[in-house]
């Protein structure tokens, strides 16, 4: 499991950022397709994140690509997701009722209970 922060919103410039950084590992391993399953949030289904998936599906077919292959979920259907099981448990062993977590402990609790590496936060740029 792989787990990437942002400082700032999470606009589609981000996203983007971000498509390119896990197609870049997945590289690496050998993978050939990547399914990328997605709520209906607006970064993800902004016309700048689709615009860049076609042409890089299109690159992707000569040998060392990753296709995308992108999967919609409908309008509130936590169910549909397999990764919110998970979720909810992480969430569960995370957070505590008396206070709120600073950010740092958060992404540190975070890390510790998934087992994940810890990588920079992508940030929001600002023009």
């Amino acid at each position: 499991m792989w787990l990437r922060l942002v400082q700032g919103r999470p606009v589609s410039q981000v996203t983007v950022e971000l498509l390119a950084w896990v197609h870049e590992r997945l590289a690496q391993e050998g993978k050939t397709a990547w399914l990328l399953v997605w709520d209906k949030a607006s970064w993800p289904i902004s016309r700048e994140v689709k615009t860049g998936i076609r042409p890089h599906n299109r690159k992707a077919q000569v040998p060392g690509g990753v296709r995308i292959i992108v999967a919609h979920l409908p309008v509130k259907s936590p169910w549909l997701n397999p990764i919110e099981p998970h979720w909810v448990h992480g969430k569960r062993a995370i957070v505590e009722s008396q206070r709120k977590l600073t950010a740092q402990e958060l992404m540190e609790r975070v890390c510790a209970y998934y087992a994940c590496e810890q990588f920079d936060h992508l940030s929001q740029k600002v023009a």
